[in-house]
């Protein structure tokens, strides 16, 4: 025992120093950790890890904590914009690119309709922990941003039920009518599951005042997996339950909430790292040669034919609908930004588990796709958005509210961050127009703290101290958003702070 902790450890630590690596080359650190697991494998040390039904489990487990970070650090202010598109995107483009890339697949490769579909379906959504990684260090519009980060959540879970559907069913080939069936209940119950979960967990987390600081980051992951297993046990989408939960419970500014962003951030590294690493093992070096030509095809097929045709279908429908709309230099980066990762490995294993024939085969030619697709897009992902001009360079960050409840005084105390770009620069302390009851005890500058007077100047990079009653935590959160993105006269400008 003692043997394999010292190298689970060696291999989390090498794990965490690659990803200095992967951030000074733009690749996402995915493919760091496969090589990894590679190398711990057979070709490597020689541990023999074939149990495609305990990977499909743990994987399963692995995305959720990551599906549920990508919702709880997602700013719903920054992607609402592009939420619609997104949804298309994650449903009708998630379908159109598993039917044209299957069909692309059948005719090119030969494979017969149920493993082409299969190779489509596998490979149809974008991967969150890929985009994540890449798109957060992109300065990228706002709103393009956030149809991107929106989509890689949302396009996950018609992504399984497609793969579910083609693996579970007793005919090889189940009609169009039957997976739409299927996922449009899927997708209803998980909708329906985040939105009882997600505010009830919001309500029970504000009314309780837990005795330390840590219990809340816990409680929001297992809220998270009680949105997911609830979802799952009502045969709904348990990745989109946790998905839109994680999003509620994320925005609802509850106490503690740097914290519980901090922990969220390093349960889905871990998560990450013990995924990469245990896909890595379940790969057959000696096996992926003979799958190195269809993947280069079916790769090709996915980048150049089915990922722009599902982008151009769904910015089609949403134009014609008023849903949304982009320009062509952002239509362009959509469709190549398209990153695959994790996901379609994993869901792999659910045919694999499943005894589909050809699933080994399968998960061969998706292992390659994705390692070597990833390795073209995600170093130039910086170029294409500077070629396409689709970058915002001097947007401003949010303002930081972290929030702590003082239970006895029936009070909260709000430790304010202020990020360059911010309008709350040279706002002296008097002009927030804070509650009379409210109080700026502490400002600290460059170290320093100190005791502000009314008429001191807030700067770029100060931290300071409110204290209000607990009544009046959002009015003053709201008052203090406005001011950082309108200034002093944000009323006047019709800023809310919301």
């Amino acid at each position: 025992m003692n043997v394999w902790l010292l190298l689970s450890a060696t291999v989390v630590i090498a794990a965490i120093a690659s990803v200095r690596i992967a951030y000074r080359t733009g690749l996402p650190s995915l493919l760091i950790y496969l090589a990894l697991g590679i190398l711990l494998g057979e070709a490597g040390l020689g541990i023999q890890f074939d149990n495609a039904e305990l990977a499909q489990q743990l994987g399963l487990i692995a995305l959720t904590v990551i599906l549920a970070e990508g919702g709880l650090t997602t700013d719903w202010n920054r992607v609402r914009d592009g939420v619609p598109l997104a949804l298309i995107l994650a449903t009708l483009g998630v379908v159109v690119s598993f039917i044209v890339h299957g069909v692309a697949v059948h005719y090119l490769l030969g494979f017969d309709w149920r493993m082409s579909l299969l190779v489509g379906g596998v490979i149809a959504s974008t991967d969150a922990a890929a985009v994540f990684s890449v798109l957060r260090r992109l300065p990228l519009k706002p709103k393009l941003g956030g149809i991107l980060e929106a989509e890689s959540g949302f396009n996950d879970p018609p992504a399984v039920i497609v793969v579910m559907l083609l693996s579970q069913a007793a005919d090889p080939t189940p009609s169009i009518g039957e997976l739409l069936l299927g996922g449009l209940y899927q997708l209803g119950v998980g909708t329906i599951v985040a939105f009882v979960a997600g505010p009830l967990g919001v309500q029970a987390l504000r009314r309780v005042a837990l005795p330390a600081s840590g219990l809340y980051p816990i409680a929001v992951l297992a809220l998270a997996f009680i949105a997911y297993s609830g979802a799952a046990l009502l045969g709904g989408s348990g990745f989109l339950a946790v998905y839109i939960a994680s999003i509620i419970l994320g925005n609802a500014r509850l106490p503690h909430r740097t914290a519980t962003r901090g922990f969220a951030e390093g349960a889905a590294w871990l998560a990450q790292i013990g995924l990469f690493v245990m896909l890595g093992l379940l790969a057959s070096p000696s096996e992926l040669p003979d799958a190195l030509v269809p993947a280069f095809i079916a790769g090709l097929a996915l980048i150049l034919i089915a990922r722009p045709i599902s982008v151009v279908v769904s910015v089609l429908v949403a134009r014609l609908t008023r849903l949304g709309s982009v320009t062509l230099p952002e239509l362009v980066f959509l469709s190549w930004a398209g990153l695959r990762g994790a996901v379609p490995i994993v869901l792999t294993t659910i045919p694999w588990a499943a005894g589909v024939p050809g699933a080994q085969e399968l998960f061969d030619i998706i292992f390659i796709i994705v390692v070597v697709f990833t390795l073209l897009q995600g170093p130039t992902l910086p170029f294409a958005a500077k070629l396409l001009k689709v970058t915002a360079e001097d947007e401003a960050r949010e303002v930081t509210i972290e929030a702590a409840p003082l239970e006895e005084l029936k009070a909260d105390v709000l430790q304010v961050r202020i990020p360059p770009g911010s309008q709350l620069q040279g706002v002296e302390i008097f002009e927030l127009r804070l509650p009379p009851d409210a109080r700026v005890p502490l400002v600290v500058r460059d170290g320093s703290p100190f005791v502000p007077s009314p008429s001191d100047r807030l700067q770029v990079g100060d931290q300071f101290l409110v204290i209000i009653p607990a009544a009046h935590r959002e009015q003053v959160e709201r008052r203090l958003r406005a001011v950082s993105r309108r200034g002093k006269l944000a009323a006047w400008y019709g800023e809310r702070g919301d």
